[in-house]
């Protein structure tokens, strides 16, 4: 049996890496494409529904896929030192691959505004964290000056190394359905991840440079772009209502949503993920925040697939646009959840007051009259 070792190694030829540079990885990649059993039949939908779970990533987060990718790259370059601005998981990551390379990371993270299992991991993994007076865009603002001056990289998604990783995940779905979803749902925060894999589904149908602006975005790196053949989805991207510029038209000064990965009111791909709306014929749409808490407990009580909150926005907008007509009944699709559950383990524990604990002495009959009656 061959030795998985990430998903560069896996997908080398089709990745700007050359074939003598060592990949920063650890075993990121190959996540679960899992498919609902459950939630279609209990809410009348016939559909056949999948989901990504990129939470089960090295860190807990699909951003392992994009900074695999942005450290090698960076490494191979001859940097000695990485910065990010970050809601929680690409500070995680960021962190965490810095410690693999053993490199220096610098993050910059809102005060007051990360969940405290991010935190945690950018802690543990013993990168230089800035905790700033302001939001995610305000640190990214501050990420691109202070990159004028000081001799760090960044491995935010701007770095087109990220993208680079972050298609790999439409090439999995793919290589397991054998052909791309009719329908492709994400989480949209950045928009970074929404345009990376549509360029990972156009690259594999063979689409020009002259027909899709994101693959032209990339014309100048090097590596193979041979097309299998397959179909290209519908991509949809969906936002918490609070954090809603895509599907508000504009962008927004001070966002606010409890999907704290997806918190962002200025996203840095603003251009490319226009152009996936355009070129897929997708859409972008935005949920509440009640709507997208009830989703992250239907999955984990009805499938048990606990993703944090801002990953079940793709699911919870899947579900009421199959409800709606607007994505039609019988339709493939696949949700991409961006990150584990236990990235933010208090939101989950406030949905759950309705379900006590309840404590006995440690005898038979105790536990014997607390489960019969």
């Amino acid at each position: 049996m061959t030795h998985y070792t990430g998903l560069i190694n896996n997908y080398r030829s089709r990745l700007p890496i050359a074939d003598g540079v060592e990949a920063i990885e650890l075993g990121e990649g190959q996540t679960p494409l899992i498919k609902l059993r459950n939630i279609p039949s209990k809410l009348g939908i016939d559909a056949e529904i999948y989901v990504k779970f990129e939470g089960l990533n090295i860190t807990g987060s699909f951003k392992d896929r994009g900074m695999t990718m942005a450290v090698t790259a960076a490494v191979a370059d001859g940097a000695k030192a990485i910065i990010c601005a970050s809601t929680g998981n690409t500070s995680a990551a960021a962190a965490a691959y810095a410690a693999r390379a053993g490199i220096k990371a610098f993050v910059l993270i809102p005060e007051g505004k990360i969940a405290m299992g991010k935190l945690a991991q950018a802690m543990i993994h013993g990168c230089e964290i800035i905790q700033i007076e302001g939001n995610f865009d305000d640190g990214m603002r501050l990420v691109k000056e202070v990159a004028e001056h000081a001799p760090v990289t960044i491995v935010n998604s701007i770095n087109p190394y990220r993208l680079q990783g972050q298609k790999t995940a439409a090439f999995e779905v793919v290589d397991e359905l054998g052909d791309a979803p009719d329908y492709h749902c994400l989480p949209v925060g950045n928009a970074g991840n929404i345009s990376g894999y549509w360029l990972g589904y156009s690259e594999y149908a063979g689409t020009s440079a002259e027909d899709s602006f994101v693959i032209n975005h990339f014309k100048e790196m090097e590596y193979d772009r041979s097309a299998k053949g397959t179909k290209t989805p519908t991509m949809v991207g969906y936002q918490a209502a609070g954090a809603a510029p895509f599907a508000h038209g504009e962008m927004v000064d001070n966002p606010e949503t409890v999907a704290t990965a997806i918190r962002i009111g200025h996203p840095q791909s603003w251009d490319l993920a226009h152009a996936v709306e355009k070129e897929s014929g997708g859409w972008f749409d935005a949920l509440s925040d009640e709507e997208i808490l009830a989703a992250q407990k239907l999955l984990a009580q009805s499938e048990g697939v606990f993703c944090e909150p801002a990953s079940a926005t793709s699911l919870a907008g899947a579900l009421r646009d199959l409800k709606n007509g607007r994505i039609p009944q019988g339709s493939r699709i696949v949700c991409t959840l961006t990150g584990n559950g236990l990235k933010d383990p208090d939101t989950a524990m406030a949905q759950c007051s309705d379900t006590p604990i309840t404590t006995v002495p440690a005898t038979l009959d105790a536990v014997k009259a607390a489960i019969i009656g």
